[in-house]
C-alpha cells in the first residue's frame, strides 16, 4: 500500500510539456532575410548616406559597418526580448522562447544569443546542427538554451 502512494504522488508531480511544434529551417531562413531587408538594410543606409555622406566615405570606414551590426544587435535583442519576435519572425509565426519553460528571454540573453549566431554563422557548423537535431536547434540556439518554436494564431 505505501508503494502505490508514493507512486501515484509522483504521477501527480510530473509535469506535461507543452505541445510545441518547432520552427522549419525554410521558414527561419525567410525570417531572417526579412530581418536583413526590414532592419539591417535601413540602418546601413543610414549610416552610409546620412552620417557618413556617402558609399565612398562608408566603404573605406572599419568603424560604420561595426556600427551597423552593432546597432542591429540592439534591436535584435529588444525584440526578441519584448516580444519574443522580430519582423520576419512574426510573419512566419516563429517565436524564440526559453527551452525549458518556453517563456520569453532577457534583453542580455537576447543579445548575446546574437552574437552567437554572428559566431556560428561564420564558422559555418552552428548553421548546419538543426539538419541533425530532432529540436532542431542552431549552435547559438544551443549556447543559450534557447528554441524557436511555430505559434498557432
Amino acid at each position: 500500500m505505501r508503494f502505490r502512494k508514493l507512486k501515484q504522488k509522483t504521477k501527480r508531480k510530473e509535469e506535461k510539456k507543452p505541445q510545441v511544434v518547432y520552427a522549419s529551417y525554410p521558414d527561419k531562413i525567410k525570417a531572417l532575410i526579412t530581418d536583413m531587408f526590414m532592419i539591417y538594410a535601413p540602418i546601413l543606409y543610414v549610416i552610409a548616406y546620412v552620417i557618413m555622406g556617402g558609399k565612398d566615405a562608408f566603404q573605406s570606414s572599419q568603424l560604420a559597418p561595426l556600427m551597423g551590426v552593432t546597432l542591429y544587435g540592439l534591436i535584435y535583442a529588444i525584440l526578441i526580448a519584448k516580444f519574443g519576435q522580430t519582423p520576419g519572425k512574426k510573419a512566419y509565426n516563429i517565436k524564440v522562447v526559453d527551452d525549458t519553460t518556453y517563456e520569453n528571454i532577457s534583453f542580455f540573453r537576447a543579445f548575446i544569443r546574437f552574437i552567437a549566431f554572428l559566431f556560428s554563422a561564420t564558422i559555418l557548423l552552428g548553421l548546419l546542427t538543426p539538419f541533425y537535431r530532432k529540436d532542431k536547434k542552431a549552435l547559438h540556439d544551443i549556447l543559450c538554451n534557447t528554441v524557436e518554436i511555430q505559434i498557432q494564431e
